[in-house]
């Protein structure tokens, strides 16, 4: 399991079990074990949503931990794996067998992981313009996706507590709607810190996702 995943995946889910109430060692050791485990991707998968069913508690955190299970893939997994395993017909397939699953986070996930590869700083307007490149014609599936984040650049400067405030008053398109604030949070602060996560514990309206979700993107962005 690449330790940086692994990191940021127990910080999640430690934030996520404080706030709830609720103990995570069986869940976090069923899926590091999961996640560590020398299976095919799809195998992983399953065993992923096996854990997850078991302490449905966690639900909210299914589809972005899935992110990381396919950042752990292409971070320590593939290297087993022939180098044009991506173009194969067995990639195909997984891709289409898991179309549906994962968020938005993972697009971050990896352009922060191209960020520690250049040495620069995650920004928000790098991310939309360099990285989803939401300004180019081709590019307008991503422009819609992100629409919410490119009209509302400017709450990155803000506060939390405006973040937080914002996103109650506009209509989220589905992709952005949960995503929203941690995503707008993370780009605001983009190292770990205590003083963010205790303003989203005072500010937002759905505090454990909203935590977990930044602490996640925020560990891994520090590792």
């Amino acid at each position: 399991m690449d330790n940086h995943v692994k990191v940021a995946l127990i910080a999640s889910l430690d934030k996520y079990a404080a706030i709830s109430g609720i103990d995570s060692v069986k869940l976090e050791d069923l899926l590091v074990e999961a996640f560590s485990k020398d299976l095919g991707f799809l195998e992983k998968v399953e065993e992923f949503d096996e854990a997850f069913d078991q302490y449905p508690a966690f639900e909210d955190l299914r589809e972005v931990f899935f992110d990381l299970l396919m950042i752990n893939f292409f971070a320590n997994d593939i290297k087993k794996l022939e180098e044009d395993y991506l173009e194969s017909d067995e990639w195909a397939n997984i891709e289409e067998e898991t179309i549906d699953r994962g968020t938005e986070l993972l697009n971050l996930l990896l352009y922060i992981n191209e960020c520690h590869d250049e040495q620069i700083t995650p920004e928000l307007g790098d991310f939309l313009k360099e990285f989803l490149l939401v300004e180019e014609d081709e590019f307008q599936d991503e422009f819609h996706i992100y629409e919410d984040l490119i009209s509302n650049q400017q709450l990155v400067e803000s506060s939390v507590e405006d973040i937080c405030g914002h996103a109650g008053m506009i209509e989220l398109g589905e992709e952005m709607e949960e995503l929203f604030v941690p995503f707008m949070v993370f780009f605001h602060q983009p190292k770990v810190s205590v003083q963010i996560v205790q303003e989203l514990e005072d500010f937002s309206s759905n505090k454990e996702f909203d935590i977990a979700v930044y602490t996640l993107i925020a560990t891994f962005n520090n590792n």
